[in-house]
């Protein structure tokens, strides 16, 4: 399946025949895809399937080992927001909400590490728009784990430009939780027009709210919109976490 395109617009994230793997170990061979503003972009697979290392080459910690992969924003790789999966340390934070939120930009800080009042103002900004105010300034550590993960999403968007990177955003979070952290990734990619991309073994999920789905297996790639996979035959079935 290829891609839609529109030739009015350009690219964020170009990928070009490029072949995706690290130390001469090739995951996924001759992938092609293109992401524009506005995507949401869900890349689905098995655990060891490549999804991982495709995720550290769009971050530029990797290179394809054969043909390109580029992102054609501001700042480059460096202006994707990138939320990793939860961990048990960055559950325990021992700070209040707002100074969680306020450490999004300690990457764009060099060596002035301290937040001046346009950058206070733009973490309230966010504290508000993902509707964090009333917990602004209450312990991180005493959170439920779907208020966490939204007060991580609040500091990853400080660092985001145009283009937010997503690794498993549900993980460990009940279903209502996980429920409402989709609905607010979907506001800030219709409402917003941020462009996202996420890593996800729940494939139910990713054909519901996304625009296009990277569907990984056995090294190959199939790219398109999510009706074209139910005209492919995939279900959600084909796809299922490993144990």
């Amino acid at each position: 399946m290829q891609a839609s395109t529109d030739n009015s617009v350009a690219p964020v994230i170009e990928c070009d025949h490029a072949s995706i793997g690290f130390d001469n170990r090739t995951f996924i061979e001759d992938l092609s895809f293109l992401v524009y503003p506005g995507d949401f972009v869900s890349i689905v697979g098995e655990n060891g399937s490549g999804r991982s290392t495709l995720m550290k080459t769009i971050l530029g910690i990797l290179c394809p080992l054969r043909g390109t992969l580029s992102v054609n924003i501001r700042g480059g790789n460096r202006g994707i927001g990138f939320l990793p999966q939860m961990s048990d340390v960055s559950r325990d934070l021992p700070a209040k909400v707002r100074d969680v939120v306020l450490t999004g930009l300690l990457s764009r800080k060099g060596l002035w590490p301290f937040f001046t009042r346009k950058d206070k103002q733009k973490a309230a900004d966010v504290i508000e728009r993902l509707l964090l105010t009333d917990l602004a300034n209450r312990p991180y550590r005493e959170l439920s784990g779907g208020q966490q993960q939204r007060v991580m999403l609040a500091r990853t968007l400080l660092s985001a430009d145009e283009v937010l990177l997503l690794d498993e955003p549900v993980t460990g979070l009940d279903a209502a939780s996980a429920a409402e952290l989709y609905e607010t990734l979907r506001s800030l990619n219709r409402e917003d027009g941020l462009t996202i991309l996420m890593v996800t073994h729940d494939v139910g999920s990713a054909l519901a709210n996304s625009t296009k789905v990277l569907m990984i297996e056995g090294g190959e790639a199939y790219f398109g919109a999510p009706e074209d996979f139910a005209q492919e035959g995939f279900t959600t079935s084909d796809f299922t976490p490993a144990e």
